[in-house]
């Protein structure tokens, strides 16, 4: 028996020949898996997510609508404060810096809502000059009906107390002391609540500054001399 020769090979070795590997198949729902589930996952959260963004697109529009068209039954108005007028008879520092005052002041508060009525459950009025406290009183409480206008007062600051006058400060008061007219402010702070048909809110609490012009009595008989009406201001 003869043998053929085999040709010779150029000296590499490429060794045995790799085995074929079996194909595997991922199922779903099993760690690992790719394919069909992630899918499956990725589309159900994207429709979450859509549906939360629906509901509280919903929520934002439904609450808009409600506050506009309760804006537009309600047609809620600022309470409005005025110092009706202001009676000053003494006003004068003694030796040792205590303040004698002798004040009285009317308010007007007008509440201009024909579906709102307001509580006025307190009343703190405090009496400032040159930015220091030398009075504090607390007025009666009452309720105020709608579109009403309500006169209170006079509410009096009557006594003596220490204020501590800097020199700018006594220099102002010497020159207020000249014209017979004294810059005293006036701050409430009131504790509040609203009455819309049957409900009644929860408390508020507004506070109120009057910045007045207050002519001391005998001083001067000149018109200009005369208490002028003023609006106060909401103090934010």
């Amino acid at each position: 028996m003869s043998y053929q020769k085999q040709p010779e090979l150029n000296g590499a070795y490429y060794g045995p020949s790799i085995p074929a590997q079996p194909r595997s198949y991922n199922r779903p729902g099993r760690r690992g898996g790719g394919g069909c589930g992630c899918c499956l996952f990725d589309c159900l959260c994207n429709c979450i997510m859509s549906c939360i963004c629906t509901i509280l697109c919903t929520i934002l529009v439904i609450v808009g609508l409600a506050v506009l068209i309760f804006w537009l039954i309600v047609r809620p108005h600022e309470i409005k404060f005025y110092a009706s007028d202001a009676s000053l008879t003494t006003f004068n520092f003694t030796q040792n810096d205590n303040l004698n005052y002798n004040l009285a002041v009317n308010f007007t508060i007008r509440n201009p809502n024909r579906h709102i009525g307001v509580y006025y459950d307190k009343i703190e009025a405090n009496a400032i000059y040159e930015t220091q406290r030398f009075s504090t009183v607390e007025a009666p409480v009452f309720y105020q009906g709608k579109k009403n206008t309500t006169d209170f007062g006079p509410v009096v600051f009557k006594g003596n107390h220490l204020v501590n006058l800097g020199s700018e400060d006594k220099a102002d008061y010497k020159k207020q002391s000249d014209d017979g007219v004294y810059e005293i402010q006036i701050k409430i702070y009131l504790r509040v609540r609203f009455k819309l048909g049957l409900y009644k809110t929860g408390t508020w609490k507004p506070k109120i500054k009057c910045d007045l012009k207050v002519p001391l009595e005998g001083k001067s008989s000149s018109s200009s001399h005369v208490f002028e009406k003023t609006k106060c201001h909401y103090d934010i």
